[in-house]
């Protein structure tokens, strides 16, 4: 596993680049409007099945390996998915929010594909220091992805792309001239960007102490066993923290806008 996180976010960054191809854009207009280059990544995502050895558990084991500590546990009941946030104690680190979906809630059919999908992965790959940026591990064709995309958004997902970032997240907080999330979502707007609008673009609130919003996740060719298909990948985020009672900003998660958030990468959205 790496020894430092600086290596292992750039590496998660350089591979969700290279499949989602807005997140440079989006930088670079950000980038514009700050008139600075640097952006302060507030968190990433990660998603994977509640199956050995793929397991929330075990991707979280890379973290924990670099002095990131255990946050809040979040429930999404309709989604079927379960997730835990990890945070550094050096503040500077970005977040991490990890969703696995709870396999065995679902219907025989979805069961049968996904186990057989991870049978595969070793244990040993998944300790690896590339894993949660090593993508797929299995073939996987067209009709397949598009039966697990009748049940679940997310089990196609993660079917399609394997691990990798879901999302990056600039944080508002670090910024300077864009200082909330509505004057970033009507500047990505001007910019032709979709910004998800379910339950509303602004996702929390100051009460909340977390104010989210992300655009609609790229459409790009993806490669399956047996043809080429335009999916959905990965999305960019914008987090503004809010302090709470004792002047400190809350680095937790709202799951009410984390179960919108997900919507993101909805292929029909």
């Amino acid at each position: 596993m790496h020894t430092d996180p600086t290596t292992l976010f750039r590496e998660l960054w350089i591979n969700y680049q290279s499949v989602t191809p807005s997140a440079q854009k989006i930088h670079g207009i950000l980038g514009s409007a700050e008139g600075r280059e640097d952006m302060v990544n507030d968190h990433i995502a990660l998603r994977t099945f509640k199956l050995p050895p793929v397991e929330l558990d075990a991707l979280a084991a890379h973290f924990l390996s670099l002095g990131y500590q255990q946050g809040g546990e979040y429930h999404f009941e309709s989604k079927k998915l379960y997730a835990r946030h990890y945070e550094h104690p050096d503040p500077e680190l970005p977040k991490v929010f990890i969703s696995e979906l709870l396999v065995e809630q679902c219907s025989a059919q979805l069961q049968a594909i996904v186990q057989k999908l991870v049978q595969g992965v070793s244990a040993e790959a998944v300790q690896q220091d590339n894993f949660l940026y090593s993508g797929r591990h299995w073939d996987l064709d067209y009709q397949t992805y598009n039966t697990l995309l009748e049940e679940s958004e997310y089990a196609a997902w993660v079917a399609a792309w394997g691990y990798r970032a879901n999302h990056f997240t600039v944080s508002i907080n670090h910024l300077q001239q864009l200082d909330s999330v509505q004057a970033i979502n009507q500047l990505l707007k001007e910019h032709g960007f979709t910004i998800n609008a379910s339950g509303g673009e602004v996702k929390g609130s100051p009460a909340e102490l977390l104010e989210q919003s992300s655009t609609m996740a790229d459409r790009v060719a993806m490669q399956f066993s047996d043809r080429e298909a335009v999916i959905p990948s990965c999305f960019y985020e914008f987090a503004l923290r809010y302090p709470d009672a004792h002047g400190r900003l809350y680095s937790g998660f709202v799951a009410a806008s984390a179960d919108r958030i997900f919507e993101s990468t909805n292929s029909l959205a």
